[in-house]
């Protein structure tokens, strides 16, 4: 078992097992994740949960760092960063904080549990956590599996985050993305990084 969220997952595979893939996107170039750098800038504002992740969560003792919206969304807590806290090139129009759920090397602490527990790194973790900056959005109704580029980014969120930020000399998507795209096909049974890096696409 990969994930915790089973529920969650099993709609994640419905949309991905019909969902058509961006190989322009996966082309272009993204760094890989290097949390010394970047100090977890996704991290900033904490996630949405699926009602599964924030019953599961709070099951499983994350219940002090969890919240619901005015709106009714289930979210993850955060808390105002210190400038030490955030990259040097922390976005200026991202609100200074981080998920409460960091430790003070900026990494994810359900990660680190799942870890020492012998499970897969991501069991713990939200699904919008571990697929940023992979997104799955809808084009005349039908998903598109893409990574989104700056003027394609309306919330102005992935395309300034460090890994979401196309970046001149780094590797393809589809290969910078590799654990992302293993992790959406274990889930599915379809073979997503293997068709995004199969020749004459």
């Amino acid at each position: 078992m990969t994930t915790l969220f089973e529920k969650t997952a099993e709609e994640l595979a419905a949309q991905l097992r019909e969902a058509a893939v961006d190989h322009v996107a996966f082309e272009k170039s993204f760094p890989l994740c290097d949390l010394t750098q970047c100090r977890a800038t996704c991290c900033h504002d904490g996630v949405i949960l699926s009602e599964e992740e924030f019953q599961k969560l709070r099951e499983y003792g994350g219940g002090e760092g969890l919240t619901t919206l005015t709106d009714g969304r289930r979210k993850t807590r955060t808390v105002k960063a210190s400038a030490e806290e955030l990259a040097e090139d922390f976005p200026p129009h991202f609100p200074g904080t981080r998920c409460v759920f960091l430790d003070e090397q900026h990494r994810c602490q359900w990660q680190l549990r799942a870890v020492e527990e012998g499970r897969h790194p991501w069991y713990y973790k939200p699904t919008s956590c571990w697929m940023h900056p992979v997104l799955l959005k809808k084009q005349d109704g039908r998903p598109l599996l893409t990574v989104v580029s700056r003027e394609q980014d309306e919330g102005g969120f992935a395309s300034h985050t460090p890994c979401g930020r196309e970046t001149a000399g780094a590797l393809p998507g589809r290969e910078a993305l590799k654990i992302e795209l293993e992790m959406l096909g274990a889930i599915s049974g379809r073979d997503l990084f293997g068709e995004l890096n199969a020749p004459g696409w």
